[in-house]
């Protein structure tokens, strides 16, 4: 089992936090809009969509709302028409950063996301210009009063498990290749072991380490990316020293 970085914690906590924001049901209806689009309404043959739903239901998301989003994604309903842009940059301290974002007006999202970035310490790069120090990964949080590590890892070998890693007392993290995503939630799902936070994640090589001010500006500029409209989701390589945990961790 690999260790795993700090910043991981604090994330956790903070998608706790985010649940109750206004724009969480915005992201997760483009989310399962866009997925019905580029891979049709059924979850049985589209992966994406099949992912997208069983995040909006964990966030307590009436089906209407779901099927309506499906909908709309297909075009048996009138409405907006998302693309995904993404944005690669750095932020305080020189961590890298990958903003991806799903909007119905390029021109006003790309002016929101340099704004936002100039305004907290940070910068916007070009294409590539960072996404070389990420892997994309299928990534589940396993509670660990529920199984032992032998046991999950004896019931995800052939279910695409590629690492497990292990950030506090509370959850393993199980890492497997994007495809073999839905493999594992099923073996988990049939020998009755809860998970949390399924999801397709963007996981650095390496972390850059942040301590005082740059951790506090990141953490800024971090929370004000996602908290506009079009941001779907923020990736970054920053971990944060032991000596600032306890700033974020109260």
């Amino acid at each position: 089992m690999s260790g795993h970085s700090k910043w991981a914690t604090i994330k956790r906590k903070k998608a706790a936090t985010d649940q109750k924001r206004g724009n969480l049901f915005t992201k997760l209806v483009k989310e399962i809009t866009i997925a019905a689009k580029m891979g049709g309404a059924d979850p049985t043959g589209n992966p994406r969509l099949r992912l997208a739903i069983d995040t909006a239901r964990a966030n307590s998301m009436p089906m209407d709302n779901i099927q309506r989003a499906i909908k709309k994604g297909t075009g048996e309903l009138d409405g907006a028409i998302y693309e995904e842009i993404t944005y690669e940059g750095y932020g305080p301290g020189g961590i890298a950063m990958i903003i991806e974002t799903a909007t119905d007006n390029r021109n006003r999202t790309v002016a929101d996301i340099r704004h936002l970035m100039s305004r907290n310490g940070g910068s916007l790069g070009e294409s590539g210009s960072v996404s070389w120090m990420f892997q994309r990964k299928g990534s589940i949080d396993v509670l660990k009063s529920a199984v032992s590590e032998e046991r999950l890892m004896e019931l995800l070998l052939d279910a695409g498990l590629e690492d497990m890693e292990s950030d506090d007392e509370q959850y393993y993290t199980v890492l497997t290749d994007v495809r073999e995503l839905e493999s594992a939630k099923k073996a988990l799902e049939e020998a009755g072991i809860p998970y949390e936070n399924a999801k397709n994640d963007l996981l650095p090589d390496n972390y850059v380490e942040l301590d005082g001010d740059d951790a506090l500006k990141a953490i800024k500029l971090i929370d004000a990316l996602e908290s506009n409209d079009d941001t779907q989701v923020v990736y970054s390589n920053m971990e944060i020293s032991e000596s600032a945990m306890g700033s974020f961790e109260d």
